[in-house]
């Protein structure tokens, strides 16, 4: 079996477009017994395929861009702002806030709306909670669609905030050093966590700008001009930095480094599809690789002419044809 599946860029009409733009036919706020009400809506059609969408981040939050990668006449679509982002209460809220809870979150959310077992879809962050869900509740999952994987590894981690993207892109690391000390350059993570989760509120403004900025400006091969705008808004920035910074900190709160990867056999047997940009520089590809080498059975397909962005064409060509696939198991 080939490694991988290489997709070369087709010309732009061979690809596959986004579904329509649908609208959710329900909505709520889910109680989580403890601080946090978690929004959620379902879109597409209410007999449909169920299938749970999962935001990056953490701290990202829903958009309506996310239910047009399924057919919204055969799949019905549940999605959920994690907590402390977007319409979830409150807002950029530390407390209370890991994987294992946000786990909870979906388990909840499942039996609230009487699925039994769903397809589970989900990039960057969304790739590493689909995961997790899947090592603790493989019963309930009936395929996997993954976007630039990643295992949040201390490697990763390192990458992204430390040393490596750093050296592909100076300018926009100047930006993100600006807030930090010389003094304190040698521990970004740590440093950005003390400003984040500082009493002042323009404190955190400040470095919340620069950490959100820093992944807008790396996220596509198209250049800053594709940053999405919701970057540049300060509620989005402050709950995006503080929740990401928090979690990123405390290793994604997994027992061990590389947990991720030790749990492979736990959901072998759950059908994969995983889409990785070959030039994605937030999450590398090394990562989606090395999933795919502890775990064969999975298909792998890499564009080669994208990023990190789930709008690259590439992406969404290979994302709709996953999605598709996944209706006929």
């Amino acid at each position: 079996m080939s490694p991988s599946k290489q997709m070369n860029a087709p010309a732009g009409p061979t690809r596959r477009q986004l579904y329509p733009e649908n609208e959710p036919f329900a909505f709520g706020w889910l109680s989580t017994g403890g601080p946090h009400e978690v929004y959620y809506e379902e879109c597409g059609h209410r007999a449909g395929r169920p299938c749970l969408i999962l935001h990056g981040g953490p701290g990202g939050a829903i958009n309506p861009t996310m239910r047009r990668f399924f057919d919204p006449t055969k799949w019905r679509m549940a999605l959920f702002d994690q907590r402390g982002c977007g319409r979830s209460r409150p807002n950029a809220s530390l407390e209370d806030n890991t994987t294992w809870a946000l786990i909870e979150d979906i388990e909840k959310l499942r039996e609230r709306l009487g699925v039994t077992k769903w397809t589970v879809f989900g990039g960057s962050w969304g790739s590493t909670l689909a995961l997790a869900y899947a090592a603790k509740h493989p019963e309930r999952v009936e395929a996997l669609i993954l976007r630039g994987v990643f295992l949040l590894s201390k490697k990763e981690l390192h990458w992204f905030y430390q040393e490596g993207a750093s050296m592909l892109f100076p300018d926009a690391w100047e930006r993100f050093l600006a807030p930090i000390p010389e003094a304190e350059h040698d521990d970004l993570l740590n440093a950005y966590h003390k400003r984040l989760t500082d009493p002042d509120r323009a404190v955190q403004a400040e470095a919340a700008s620069a950490w959100s900025r820093w992944e807008g400006d790396t996220i596509s091969i198209r250049g800053p001009e594709a940053r999405p705008q919701k970057f540049n808004e300060q509620d989005f920035a402050t709950a995006f930095a503080r929740i990401e910074c928090h979690y990123f900190k405390n290793g994604g709160f997994f027992p061990e480094d590389g947990w991720l990867l030790n749990q492979v056999d736990v959901f072998r047997k759950i059908p994969a599809w995983i889409v990785q940009g070959r030039f994605d520089v937030v999450t590398p590809m090394d990562a989606a690789w090395r999933l795919k080498k502890a775990w064969p059975e999975a298909r792998l397909d890499v564009v080669w002419d994208a990023g990190h962005a789930s709008t690259e064409p590439g992406v969404i060509d290979a994302l709709v044809r996953a999605t598709d696939a996944a209706l006929k198991l």
